[in-house]
């Protein structure tokens, strides 16, 4: 059989059918339209009970709204003027220096444990579960717990008369006391997430770098100072922001333990009470509004300060 006889016999293969065009543009808009699908829901609640209501609390601060009144007039710029001039209204924000001088002890604390957590240590894993369990608890019960933790011959004065520290202390009956002992609950319950935050941070670390800090003979110290510290510098000024911004707005531990007396009084409390026993929602809308700008300033000045730079540790 000749070439020519061949190429005849041969069967034909069937030319591969062209895509329509008219289906290219409708596959392309599915495409685009897909994701914006999944994210209609997450943004209308986004939208419904973060937005929406945040509006409302701004459109508020500008009446004499008593909550409970349909009927509220405009009253315009009266109530962030009473703010500005009131002294006392402004003077509870004192009390944040304390959570605030805490948030330094707690951050503190979390980056030690988790450093030395981070290396081969025995029962790590144990520590770890010790360390992050406070935050797993609900703030109203832990509020109950250190409230009877800190009466007066409660268990506190109990421990500290086993260890030869003799009478009755009033942990909560003066207010640098009770400030002192409440920032010392706040401490104890939010080190966990700062903890899990910077074991994260270094874990994510290359473990050549410190395979190669160790042949070179660096110290612990060393490897802290110039392969960690660097390396976690974003979790760090995202743990500073967050607890600033938490020093300003603390509000359930002290409301459950005191109530705001003796001097514990904080920012966020003081708002409550103007909403819902004094019946100002206007002016605790505006206290509201104050605090969220103070709390976004102190954050871009923040930002400003220590930029959010990638190290490279290579």
């Amino acid at each position: 059989m000749t070439d020519t006889t061949r190429e005849a016999a041969r069967p034909e293969t069937p030319a591969a059918s062209p895509v329509p065009a008219r289906g290219r543009p409708a596959a392309h808009r599915r495409a685009r339209v897909t994701p914006w699908l999944f994210l209609a829901v997450p943004v209308a609640l986004l939208l419904t009970f973060t937005y929406a209501p945040i509006a409302n609390m701004v459109a508020y601060s500008f009446t004499d709204w008593d909550g409970v009144s349909p009927e509220l007039n405009w009253t315009g710029a009266e109530n962030y003027t009473e703010l500005l001039t009131r002294r006392e209204l402004f003077e509870v924000f004192l009390v944040s220096g304390y959570y605030l001088a805490a948030s330094v002890v707690q951050i503190g604390l979390a980056l030690y444990f988790a450093t030395v957590l981070s290396f081969d240590v025995r029962l790590r894993n144990f520590f770890k579960g010790v360390l992050f369990f406070p935050y797993l608890i609900n703030g109203v019960a832990i509020g109950f717990v250190f409230l009877y933790f800190f009466q007066d011959g409660g268990t506190l004065d109990s421990v500290l008369r086993l260890l030869g520290v003799d009478g009755d202390h009033a942990w909560l009956g003066t207010p640098v006391s009770a400030n002192t002992s409440l920032a010392g609950v706040s401490v104890w319950r939010h080190l966990g997430l700062n903890f899990v935050l910077f074991l994260g941070a270094i874990q994510s670390i290359p473990g050549e770098l410190y395979e190669a800090a160790g042949i070179d003979g660096a110290s612990r110290w060393q490897q802290f100072r110039y392969i960690i510290a660097p390396g976690i510098r974003p979790v760090l000024s995202l743990s500073v922001i967050l607890s600033v911004s938490g020093s300003l707005s603390v509000f359930e531990i002290p409301y459950i333990m005191t109530g705001g007396a003796t001097g514990t009084e904080t920012f966020v409390i003081q708002t409550v009470k103007l909403a819902f026993q004094f019946n100002k929602t206007g002016l605790a809308s505006a206290a509201a509004v104050v605090l969220l700008l103070i709390v976004l300033a102190v954050t871009w000045v923040q930002r400003r300060i220590v930029p959010d730079e990638k190290a490279d540790l290579v």
